[in-house]
């Protein structure tokens, strides 16, 4: 490893740790400097740019809306001037669930599509892929009855989250990409063509 690269990749490894310390913390300046002007953010509840992603985020975060996240070992690979960052992360949602307040732990990855413009690495595109999740009442002993049909309209990667999150009044996109299928696939194969120098596709991508 040169140490260009090896540089390049603690700048995005910096920009992976500041988006969520950030994001969390409600700092909207910071967390604004993790994206180029034309970054793009698919999530459960929230597929757009990300100047809209940071009003909604902000709008949700004055409402008390609990959303926190985690993260872990992250690599990247860097092919001149674009990268593709992977990175363990853990989500935590809090929010009630048929009148019982509940937490929500999602793990997954992030899966970020970076450029270097202007000497600054930031990112273009944030598809997170989502792996497992599991949901628990807050007061020990509380019990919450969940409606089978709608908590298999979702992956099972998400599928809790995503509960809640309907709970809350969000639309939850139901086909994102988990561990395995053909979702994921069809990112990794983007994420190969991003890296390559080809043209990127447009955000989001067009159905399959």
């Amino acid at each position: 490893m040169t140490d260009d690269t090896l540089a390049d990749r603690l700048a995005i490894r910096d920009v992976v740790e500041s988006w969520a310390l950030a994001r969390d913390s409600a700092d909207w300046d910071w967390f604004g400097e993790q994206w180029h002007d034309d970054g793009y953010m698919m999530a459960t509840w929230f597929q757009g740019p990300k100047e809209d992603f940071i009003r909604v985020s902000r709008e949700g975060f004055e409402k008390g809306v609990s959303i926190l996240h985690y993260t872990g070992a992250s690599q990247s690979t860097v092919a001149a001037n674009r990268a593709i960052s992977q990175t363990r992360m853990t989500i935590m949602q809090r929010g009630e669930v048929h009148g019982v307040l509940c937490d929500v732990s999602c793990i997954g990855r992030f899966y970020d599509f970076f450029e270097k413009r202007g000497g600054r690495w930031a990112i273009v595109l944030r598809q997170p892929i989502y792996e497992k999740d599991w949901l628990t009442p807050v007061t020990p002993g509380a019990i919450v009855e969940l409606d089978p049909g709608l908590l298999e309209r979702f992956p099972a990667g998400y599928r809790h989250l995503a509960y809640l999150q309907v709970q809350a009044g969000f639309p939850v996109k139901p086909d994102m990409p988990g561990l395995r299928g053909p979702v994921v696939a069809a990112l990794y194969e983007r994420g190969a063509a991003w890296l390559a120098g080809r043209p990127a596709a447009p955000w989001p991508p067009p159905p399959r």
